[in-house]
């Protein structure tokens, strides 16, 4: 049976994935227990690929990509049959911890950070923020063991300059990314144990810790918020809520076995470029789609007629239109929460939209009885991007961009509909599986 789409339902399980996931590690650690508890399998790279159809799964890091040949391979479809695939990241920007980190100054015990992605900087000021992430320990044999830690303790503080020190602030906040926004962790003259920190977290002794991926998030747990609880307020709604929205779907759409092989992937590293070896431009999906096909007894051309059968849905947040900034946002394209999926269109191509991907998101959501929303920015301003133009190159598929709308973007504490989750998931759903 279909899973159902209920507001309150699905506004709560993003709030629960958000606060299960401070870092991409954690996020794919949480989609793959949510798939692994609908039958899923974890396939790993390194292995021979499984020749018979099913629903499995892979992580790389801090991405996933997850799919089904059951209904493909009950229909007769053939190696050959193409994909739907729906995209998302599971980064956002923050704060992450350098190599070298302890310090002090001023009598304050400090640790060194570098700004990631186009965060907004005020807004980690004066946040009660915790640690997570992903620590590289020496294994058994020699060998390296990944370890994954999700620090909920209020640890750091970025400390605002107080009024009286700059009473310009208010007109004109600068802050410097290396001077203004290390974090202070604790009082003293001497630097502290940030390794003995770490090793504590993951269980090892100190001279096991070898590196780490580390960086701080807000502790503050998400909420519904406003006078009738129509809002979600939360950090990392840029893009968790695509990829939370992307696991119920898949789940939703392979309960109806489509005779096409439906794929969710999530990247990681979308916030700075993609190009990493699991972000959008790496080999993850069209290695993990040429798999799937030669799995399936498939041939090379069988590839290619596979991808050439193949839409691809890019999902990211979008752009509310802000009530205080309504001059920053295209007239004739105003964007509301709770107003159903956002379809995004930019004639240059920084969101790879075209007519036909359009058409395909637009029956999609006919198809799940939600309304679509169309956003374009105003000529005047730049444009944001996402993995829709790159995984559209990468793979030659139609390619379609959406998203959800938002207000606060790239803050610590960003804003969503409380009824968008749902419509959200019910529209991938209907794109994974047309009827």
């Amino acid at each position: 049976m279909a899973h159902s789409f209920d507001t309150d339902t699905e506004a709560q399980g993003l709030i629960d994935y958000v606060d299960a996931s401070p870092t991409p590690f954690h996020a794919c650690e949480q989609a793959a227990a949510r798939l692994a508890a609908e039958g899923f399998t974890e396939v790993v790279e390194t292995e021979p690929w499984p020749t018979e159809p099913g629903r499995r799964y892979l992580v790389r890091g801090g991405s996933l990509i997850a799919w089904d040949t059951t209904g493909a391979h009950g229909a007769g479809a053939g190696p050959a049959a193409g994909f739907r695939v729906v995209g998302a990241h599971t980064d956002s920007p923050n704060l992450r911890v350098k190599p070298n980190p302890d310090h002090a100054r001023a009598g304050w015990q400090m640790l060194g950070v570098e700004p990631y992605g186009g965060l907004i900087l005020s807004s980690w000021l004066d946040r009660d923020l915790g640690l997570a992430g992903r620590v590289a320990v020496r294994g058994e044999g020699g060998g390296v063991e990944a370890r994954t830690f999700h620090g909920r303790d209020a640890l750091l503080r970025v400390a605002q300059l107080a009024i009286h020190l700059d009473r310009t602030q208010n007109e004109a906040l600068s802050l410097n990314k290396q001077a203004h926004m290390e974090p202070l962790w604790g009082v003293g003259d001497e630097p502290g144990d940030f390794v003995g920190y770490l090793a504590e977290q993951v269980g090892v002794v100190r001279e096991d810790v070898l590196s780490w991926d580390v960086m701080t998030h807000p502790i503050q747990p998400s909420t519904r918020l406003g006078r009738a609880r129509e809002l979600i307020a939360a950090p990392r709604l840029d893009n968790l809520a695509t990829s939370y929205a992307g696991v119920r779907a898949l789940l939703d759409a392979v309960a109806t076995e489509p005779t096409h092989v439906p794929v969710l992937v999530l990247f990681d590293h979308e916030e700075i470029g993609s190009t990493s070896e699991r972000g959008a431009t790496s080999t993850l999906l069209p290695s993990v789609l040429e798999r799937i096909v030669t799995a399936g007894g498939g041939t090379r051309d069988d590839y290619w007629r596979a991808l050439a059968a193949t839409v691809i849905a890019s999902g990211d947040m979008g752009h509310a239109t802000h009530p205080n900034y309504a001059d920053r946002h295209e007239p004739m394209h105003q964007i509301q929460v709770n107003g159903g999926p956002v379809l995004k269109v930019n004639t240059n191509l920084r969101y790879a939209t075209d007519s036909v991907g359009a058409a395909a998101f637009r029956l999609a959501c006919e198809q799940a009885g939600v309304p679509m929303q169309t956003f374009v920015t105003r000529s005047d301003l730049p444009c944001g991007s996402t993995v829709g133009p790159v995984t559209s190159s990468l793979t030659g598929a139609t390619t379609v961009d959406f998203g959800a709308a938002a207000l606060s973007m790239h803050s610590t504490r960003e804003l969503m509909g409380a009824e968008d989750p749902a419509m959200y998931a019910a529209a991938l759903s209907a794109f994974l599986a047309p009827a």
